[in-house]
């Protein structure tokens, strides 16, 4: 199928969704229907051309999917008028761009993350489920499953077509971003594949917060988030070498970045900062910013990442945020200061692999040779990416025979 035609089709995917439960109440159904009409449009659209409304198109594909699913239930026969009366409104469903809501609901907090996620990338990103599946390497009828029961919860809560009230927004459009962030997270650092990146997973989740940047641009932290996707995914061109080999943030050739997306990515975090309460997307943002910045890795701002990671710290609580800060720690006041930090984390992340490849990085930095040689080979046991697991036991390997040369003198 053509990128364009792709492209189009997971942009009017969730207003399309949102346009029929709007009409017809009902997420599921008309979820299902959006999906026939997008696998239909992908079929007919690259042969006969896209029609001069896709939208219409698809909204009109869809109803007649929904209506012909309600009358072929038989326990629906009472329906039958209803349904005749919805196709002859069919032509007049609304063009109100009904995305955020669509957002929010597949957001919604009796979804847990992993639901939440798929369903937002099926209804949201116009995913089949056989591609979400694919990305998560389960079966298709697994993710089918996970992605009907997100529905089965939506339905069950009871939560009516609309974005949330306004003593609600806050805390449901961080549940939202936090999705989001996790789509990305995943896309840039798989958890469980082959190789270091999912692109397809971390470039769907900057297109739908393009998508909420444009529907709240007001708001200061999805602003944040974006230029933290931007900036991060800039760097994506050096974080591999020919040989798909994770290269380090210090060792990468810079040259390499994506400066579009650098520079796209500064200025949001330029205009966001200043203009609302400073939240935790924007301070890792105002991080990475600081990385991108740096010509080279030895001019990184180092005391100033270590304030960031100390506010960030003070905001969330989250051990992570402690498990980076031991690093610029170490970056800025030594490699003992940073594993002074580093013992902080040990019982709030136990057995991740992260705590053992940066006690191996900083006890390197300090000298402790045989000491890092065991937690290199300890972090690769532990992680679940190939590419990771093989840049750590390299690195253990390459610890291995320094260690044999010191003894042989």
């Amino acid at each position: 199928m053509p990128s364009r035609v792709e492209d189009l089709l997971r942009e009017l995917a969730p207003q399309v969704l949102g346009t029929l439960v709007r009409r017809f109440g009902d997420f599921a159904a008309a979820e299902d229907a959006v999906q026939e009409a997008l696998l239909a449009a992908a079929v007919h659209w690259p042969r006969e051309g896209v029609p001069e409304n896709p939208r219409a198109w698809l909204l009109q594909s869809a109803a007649r999917r929904l209506i012909d699913a309600q009358r072929s239930d038989r326990s629906r026969r009472n329906r039958e008028n209803l349904a005749a009366a919805q196709e002859a409104d069919a032509r007049e469903l609304s063009d109100q761009d009904d995305t955020l809501i669509v957002l929010f609901m597949c957001c919604h907090p009796a979804l847990t993350p992993a639901s939440a996620i798929a369903l937002t990338l099926r209804a949201v990103g116009g995913l089949t489920t056989a591609e979400i599946a694919k990305a998560f390497l389960v079966g298709e009828a697994t993710m089918a499953q996970r992605i009907a029961r997100a529905k089965q919860n939506i339905k069950a809560s009871g939560a009516p077509f609309e974005l949330p009230s306004r003593d609600e927004q806050a805390a449901r459009l961080r549940s939202v971003l936090h999705v989001l962030y996790l789509i990305f997270n995943e896309g840039y650092a798989s958890s469980t594949r082959r190789d270091l990146h999912r692109a397809e997973l971390s470039q769907e989740a900057i297109r739908i917060t393009r998508m909420l940047q444009r529907l709240l641009p007001d708001d200061s932290e999805v602003a944040g988030l974006l230029a933290l996707m931007l900036l991060i995914d800039g760097r994506r061109p050096a974080r591999t070498d020919a040989a798909g080999e994770l290269v380090p943030l210090a060792e990468q050739d810079r040259t390499l970045w994506d400066r579009a997306l650098v520079t796209e990515g500064l200025a949001l975090l330029d205009d966001a900062i200043g203009r609302g309460a400073v939240g935790e997307y924007q301070l890792q943002a105002a991080i990475a910013a600081l990385h991108d910045r740096a010509p080279r890795a030895e001019e990184t701002d180092w005391r100033q990442i270590l304030a960031l990671y100390g506010l960030l710290e003070q905001l969330t609580g989250n051990p992570v945020v402690t498990l980076n800060k031991a690093v610029a720690t170490a970056m800025a006041d030594g490699p003992s200061a940073g594993l002074a930090v580093l013992d902080t984390v040990d019982e709030r992340l136990p057995g991740h692999y992260r705590v053992d490849a940066v006690r191996a990085h900083l006890l390197e930095m300090a000298g402790d040779t045989r000491a890092a040689l065991a937690h290199y080979r300890a972090a690769a046991g532990a992680t679940t990416n190939l590419v990771e697991q093989h840049y750590l036991t390299t690195q253990a390997a390459r610890l291995a025979l320094r260690d044999e040369s010191l003894r042989g003198r």
